[in-house]
C-alpha cells in the first residue's frame, strides 16, 4: 500500500488499506511518517474487526472479574486462494513475496496479531517463533501455505495458526482465563466455558460498527478516536513487525526477540 499512501496522505486524504498494513516494516513506518507528517488518518481493515463476537469477548475479558489473559489462540483459514476461486490475476499477487510478503503467514496470520495485540492492550510480544510449511508446493511453489506463530508476552501465550490447507474456512478466536474462557466460533457465535462441561452461548455486542465504511464516516465526524483499537495505526504497526519476525523465525528455525 505504499504506493497509495505516497500519493494520498500528502494530499491530507484519509487511507484506510486492506490488512496488512504493509509487506514489512520499513514500509509500514514509511507509511506512520506520512501520516503523521500530514496530520492523516490511516487505518487498516480486517474482516474480523465487525464481527459481535470478537468485540463481545473484547468486553467479557476486560471486566472486572475475569483476571488476566493467560492463553489465546486464533485459527484462521480456509482450502486455499487458488481452491475457493480466486481470479488469476488477484491469485499471482497473492503468492507474490516481492509484492505481497506471500503466503498463509501474511495473509491469515495478520488476524491473530491484530486480534492479540488489541487484547494486549497495545503491548509488543517478548519474543516470536514460527514454523511455515509448504504442504502443496505444486500449486504455491513460492510462498508458504501453512504457519503456526507462538507470541510470547509478559503473562500470556498467543498461539496463531494460518493456513490455505483446511477443508473448511474459519476466523475463530480462543482466549483463556484463570476460570473461565471465551470461543468467538465465529462472527456471530460467542461460547463461554466455565467448566469442561458447562458452556453458555453469549448474546452479542450490538452498538459496534458493522463495517469500515460506517467506522470511518464516524471517526471522520469525530465520534470516536481510533486509539489502540483494530484499526488504528498504532495497532497495526505492531502486526507488521510480529510478521516481519515471524517470517525471520521461519527462515532461520531460532526464536526472535523483540
Amino acid at each position: 500500500h505504499l504506493n497509495v499512501a505516497e500519493v494520498c496522505l500528502p494530499l491530507k486524504i484519509p487511507l484506510v488499506v486492506e490488512k496488512p498494513l504493509a509487506i514489512n516494516t520499513e514500509q509500514a513506518r514509511r507509511m506512520a511518517q506520512l501520516a503523521t507528517e500530514n496530520k492523516t488518518l490511516l487505518l487498516t481493515n480486517f474482516e474480523t474487526t465487525w464481527y459481535g463476537s470478537n468485540q463481545t469477548l473484547k468486553d467479557k475479558v476486560s471486566m472486572e472479574g475475569f483476571g488476566k489473559i493467560k492463553k489465546m489462540v486464533a485459527k484462521d483459514g480456509h482450502e486455499g486462494p487458488r481452491e475457493i476461486g480466486c481470479s488469476e490475476e488477484f491469485l499471482a499477487w497473492l503468492t507474490d513475496p516481492e509484492k505481497n510478503g506471500g503466503g498463509a503467514l501474511i495473509d491469515f496470520g495478520c488476524y491473530g496479531a491484530n486480534l492479540m495485540t488489541w487484547l494486549q492492550d497495545g503491548a509488543r510480544p517478548l519474543a516470536v517463533t514460527a514454523v511455515t510449511r509448504s504442504m502443496k508446493p505444486g500449486v504455491y511453489p513460492k510462498v508458504d501455505d501453512d504457519a503456526t506463530i507462538i507470541l510470547e508476552y509478559k503473562d500470556a501465550i498467543g498461539i496463531i495458526e494460518a493456513s490455505w490447507n483446511w477443508s473448511y474456512g474459519i476466523k475463530g478466536l480462543q482466549v483463556y482465563g484463570n476460570d473461565k474462557s471465551y470461543n468467538a466460533i465465529d462472527g456471530n457465535t460467542l461460547i463461554e466455558n466455565e467448566s469442561p462441561i458447562k458452556h453458555n452461548t453469549i448474546s452479542l455486542k450490538e452498538n459496534y460498527y458493522k463495517d469500515h465504511l460506517t467506522y470511518l464516516k464516524a471517526v471522520l465526524e469525530g465520534k470516536i478516536t481510533p486509539e489502540n483499537d483494530l484499526s488504528s495505526l498504532s495497532n497495526n504497526l505492531i502486526v507488521v513487525e510480529i510478521l516481519e519476525a515471524a517470517k525471520k523465525s521461519a527462515k532461520e528455525g531460532r526464536r526472535i526477540q523483540f
